[in-house]
């Protein structure tokens, strides 16, 4: 009996680790201090650029939209999901990223399809300025089914302390400005897999949004970090909301005061295509879908109402397709 014997193959971690070490060492900055395959990672602190420096951090995995990007046999774009997906959390809060870490377990180690998911992470690592500085991978059989893995990842940001967005800034009458998600981002998929429970479902292409479904669902999850950022450094905003699992309703009454209300105007912005496909074909009730999906709304500045019209215009000006979807009351 041997530890290979057992499902554990060690020489194929260390294979995996010889594939991506050029490729994460690439995410690197002059901050980062050690390589991989050390006991731990070593950031230095880039303090002289802040008088009084707060660190944000998140941790998040991408769900079972795993199991739809093993169906279609696509794992680079998940990597992408996971760090975008962690980057929003930490940027609405008002901080920048700085490094993060990535947590990979299988039955069965595929080195082919994990070095694709690493090297998803490191392509969005490089894109946000975010260091992969390490990481975990763990084959685990009688834990997980074969090469059914899971994904999980954690950042860390930081942010002047006076400019963490706080919900105590929130007023009676300030203005929700929306932006575009590119699809359904990280949440849902398990709603979305009892509906079209087949490869060959996945496989169906659809005028509606001129896509195979399977591929229509891998939309990457959008990194905000360069718009946030822009509009922090132009506008006083009072919270961000990042739309993720509870929807709309949900993830912004994160970010608003207990006394006050939340009015959506649900209206105010055509539904993409792939939701009214799911509610269709699942016959999935409104409530249930506004809870589940961000419907086509992955961001939500929660502004004063005498800026609000400025933003919406210097929005545009920056490429994006804001909506003017609620206030609060």
């Amino acid at each position: 009996m041997s530890y290979k014997n057992s499902g554990v193959d060690i020489k194929k971690g260390d294979k995996l680790v010889d594939i991506i070490k050029p490729v994460v060492k690439k995410t690197f900055t002059n901050n980062v201090l050690s390589g991989i395959g050390n006991f731990g990672a070593f950031y230095k602190i880039p303090l002289k650029s802040y008088k009084n420096p707060v660190f944000v951090s998140s941790v998040d995995g991408v769900g079972t939209k795993l199991k739809i990007a093993s169906e279609m046999g696509i794992y680079d774009t998940i990597g992408e999901d996971l760090v975008n997906h962690c980057v929003n959390d930490i940027a609405v809060c008002g901080a920048k990223p700085l490094f993060f870490l990535d947590y990979y377990a299988t039955g069965k180690l595929n080195v082919k399809n994990a070095s694709q998911v690493i090297k998803g992470l490191a392509k969005a690592c490089k894109e946000n300025n975010c260091s992969l500085i390490g990481g975990e991978t763990a084959e685990m059989p009688g834990l997980y089914q074969n090469e059914d893995f899971d994904l999980a990842g954690s950042i860390t940001g930081i942010v002047e302390k006076s400019n963490i967005l706080d919900k105590k800034n929130v007023k009676k009458d300030d203005v929700l400005i929306g932006l575009e998600s590119s699809g359904l981002h990280t949440n849902g998929y398990s709603l979305v897999r009892k509906i079209f429970k087949s490869k060959k479902d996945l496989q169906k292409y659809y005028d509606e949004f001129e896509n195979i479904l399977g591929y229509e669902l891998l939309q990457v999850h959008r990194s905000y970090l360069n718009i946030i950022q822009s509009v922090l450094s132009n506008f006083k905003i009072n919270a961000i909301s990042h739309i993720t699992g509870g929807g709309i309703e949900g993830n912004t009454k994160r970010v608003i005061n207990k006394n006050n209300k939340l009015v959506i105007n649900w209206k105010s912005w055509d539904r993409p295509e792939i939701f009214k496909l799911i509610q269709k074909k699942g016959n999935v009730d409104e409530k249930d879908m506004r809870r589940t999906f961000n419907l086509g709304i992955g961001l939500i500045f929660i502004v004063n109402k005498k800026y609000s019209d400025k933003l919406y215009q210097y929005l545009i000006k920056k490429n994006e397709t804001p909506y003017i979807i609620g206030e609060i009351k």
